[in-house]
C-alpha cells in the first residue's frame, strides 16, 4: 500500500507540474484551495499554500496572467517571464504533492517539477508566435484558453486519478515538440522569403 500511494504521487506530481507549464498559476492556487477545503493533505512543510495571504496573492496573480495572456505582444512577455516561473511553480508542485508518501529528496523532487514544467512551457512559448504569424493575433485567445482549460484538467486528473495525469502529460510533450519543430520550420521559411536577394 504504501509503494503504491508513493508511485501515485509520484505521477500525481509530474501531472501537477506539467499543468504548471501551461499556466504556472492556476494549480497553485487550486491545489491551494484544496488543502485549505480539506480535500488533500501537503503537510505543515507546504501548508503556506493554503493561508490567506497566498491564496490572494496567487488569485491576482492568476486572474492577470489570465487576461495578459490573451493579447499578443503582451503574451510573449508573460511567456519570458514564465520562464522562470513556470519551472519554480513545478518545482514547488512536485516537491508538496511527493513530500507526504514518496521517498524521493526534496531536490530530485524539486529538478523533476522544474524540468517537467519547464519542457511544457518552452514548447508552448516556441509554437505561439507560429499561432500569431498564421492567424494575425487572432488565435492567441482560443489557444490561451485551451492552455488554460488543459492545465484545469491536468491539475484536477493529478488530484484524482495521478496515472491519467501522467500519461496526459506525456502525450501533451510530444505534441508541444511536434507543434514546436513546425513552429521552427514555419519561422525558417518566412526568415528565407524576408532574406534580401543576392545582387550580382
Amino acid at each position: 500500500m504504501e509503494i503504491t500511494s508513493a508511485v501515485g504521487a509520484i505521477l500525481g506530481a509530474f501531472g501537477l507540474s506539467g499543468a504548471a507549464g501551461l499556466n504556472a498559476w492556476l494549480p497553485l492556487l487550486v491545489v491551494g484551495v484544496a488543502d485549505r477545503a480539506g480535500w488533500i493533505d501537503l503537510g505543515s512543510s507546504y501548508g503556506w499554500l493554503s493561508s490567506t495571504p497566498v491564496l490572494i496573492g496567487i488569485g491576482l496573480v492568476f486572474l492577470l496572467d489570465l487576461v495578459g495572456d490573451k493579447i499578443p505582444a503582451l503574451d510573449s512577455a508573460l511567456h519570458a517571464i514564465g520562464t522562470l516561473v513556470a519551472p519554480t511553480s513545478g518545482a514547488i508542485l512536485f516537491t508538496a504533492e511527493s513530500s507526504l508518501s514518496s521517498h524521493l529528496s526534496p531536490a530530485v523532487a524539486a529538478v523533476l517539477g522544474a524540468v517537467t514544467a519547464g519542457s511544457v512551457h518552452v514548447g508552448r512559448s516556441v509554437a505561439r508566435p507560429f499561432v500569431t504569424g498564421t492567424t494575425a493575433g487572432l488565435g492567441n485567445p482560443v489557444v490561451s484558453s485551451a492552455e488554460d482549460g488543459t492545465s484545469l484538467v491536468l491539475t484536477i486528473l493529478a488530484l484524482v486519478v495521478p496515472v491519467v495525469a501522467f500519461i496526459a502529460v506525456l502525450i501533451l510533450l510530444i505534441g508541444l515538440g511536434w507543434l514546436a519543430f513546425r513552429a521552427a520550420r514555419w519561422l525558417r521559411g518566412r526568415r528565407a522569403r524576408r532574406a534580401p536577394e543576392p545582387t550580382s
